[in-house]
């Protein structure tokens, strides 16, 4: 099989099983209790949060271990907004976020929330002047995701965060998609609240953090002990963080190199179909892009044909986010985008990861224009392209 489908998940690398193994049944204590098999949990986790502090460039206290990005943006958003109610209740996101932000957004409107929606270009950029005029007395929270995990666009959350900074908002990205792939730090981008999530950077499923600035209240969302400085109820799961925070290490440590391979191959192989398949579209092409990323739109063909044609090949790609896969609707990032319902779509996603070789793209490039050709020909509007 040809994975090409990284930005769904990534397959945990063999680093991080081996550091995560004995944390399962020989180190397996508590790191709540205080026995010495527990402080040896302790210890471990707290190691853990160090290292994942200083890929950030933050301080220990400012991590906060959760159960993946879902559970960080929602610990963010609506910690954050619950936290700052006395102060106005008007939020701020954008049209293209993951749904683990607009749905809890879509859930805080019901409970008393104003929420504006900012819209994107046709690149799927916000504009940070769109922004400020959005801001009223009673915005509080602003969210805009670092990198969107459909196109790869990356916002310009610089610029927006310091502008959120200069009105007095709290700033909140969901940088899921980026932690491991690009550098970051919190002392140069003025983000107060930051969503990440293992399984995106070759670390296991089930594990992430969010990243707490100093001086910032949240309100708990799962409430029991006072783990996690009272932000987080509940026993962490000592091997998974271990496994997390090596993950991170790795990936930060050699970031470049990987930045470098993948954005190599995604060039060639959105040259390669750009010359061998007529009316398709690379989604964001002339905007800030995470290298390994390429949304291709194709014309008279429909996404979900393309991939289970190429699952036959044996080449796993993505129609756009893996957590809305089952819907019949075309991507709500595409829409935003302004593209019409029929191209949105004829969408698929490669994404790719560090394992990915020159030769599994030439493999790609000889099959999907046969797919794409088939396709088209027994489509009603196939013809047109051929």
């Amino acid at each position: 099989m040809i994975y090409l489908d990284c930005n769904a998940t990534t397959p945990c690398d063999q680093r991080v099983i081996e550091a995560m193994l004995p944390f399962f049944a020989e180190k397996f204590g508590n790191p709540s209790s205080l026995h010495s098999i527990g402080q040896e949990a302790k210890k471990a986790l707290e190691t853990s949060r160090h290292t994942i502090a200083q890929c950030l460039g933050a301080e220990d206290q400012e991590i906060i271990f959760t159960s993946g990005g879902t559970e960080a943006n929602n610990l963010a958003i609506r910690g954050s907004a619950y936290a700052l109610w006395n102060k106005g209740n008007h939020l701020i996101t954008s049209a293209i976020e993951h749904h683990a932000v607009l749905n809890v957004f879509k859930a805080l409107e019901k409970e008393g929330f104003q929420v504006t929606y900012l819209p994107v270009d046709e690149n799927g950029l916000v504009d940070p002047q769109e922004f400020k005029k959005s801001i009223t007395p009673r915005t509080t929270l602003v969210s805009i995701m670092h990198a969107n995990n459909e196109t790869g666009v990356i916002e310009p959350i610089q610029e927006i965060a310091s502008l959120a900074k200069e009105y007095g908002l709290l700033f909140h990205t969901d940088a899921v998609q980026t932690i491991g792939k690009l550098s970051f730090n919190v002392k140069e981008i003025p983000v107060d609240l930051l969503s990440a999530s293992a399984h995106k950077f070759y670390g296991p499923k089930g594990v992430g953090f969010l990243y707490v600035k100093k001086g910032v209240r949240l309100i708990p969302q799962i409430l029991g002990g006072p783990h996690e400085r009272g932000k987080r109820a509940g026993t962490e799961n000592v091997p998974l963080i271990v496994g997390m925070a090596k993950a991170l290490e790795i990936a930060q440590a050699n970031w470049e190199d990987e930045y470098r391979h993948v954005e190599e191959l995604r060039n060639r192989l959105e040259q390669g179909i750009t010359e061998r398949i007529r009316e398709v579209t690379v989604v964001g092409k002339n905007a800030p892009r995470l290298p390994n990323t390429s949304m291709i739109l194709v014309k008279y063909v429909e996404g979900e044909a393309m991939l289970l044609n190429l699952d036959f090949a044996g080449i796993c790609v993505s129609s756009g986010s893996a957590c809305t896969s089952g819907s019949l609707e075309p991507s709500h990032v595409l829409l935003s985008c302004g593209y019409p319902h029929e191209i949105a779509h004829g969408s698929v996603r490669f994404s790719l990861g560090r394992s990915n070789t020159v030769e599994e793209i030439q493999t790609v490039l000889e099959v999907f224009p046969h797919i794409v050709e088939k396709l088209r020909n027994i489509s009603p509007f196939g013809k047109e392209a051929i």
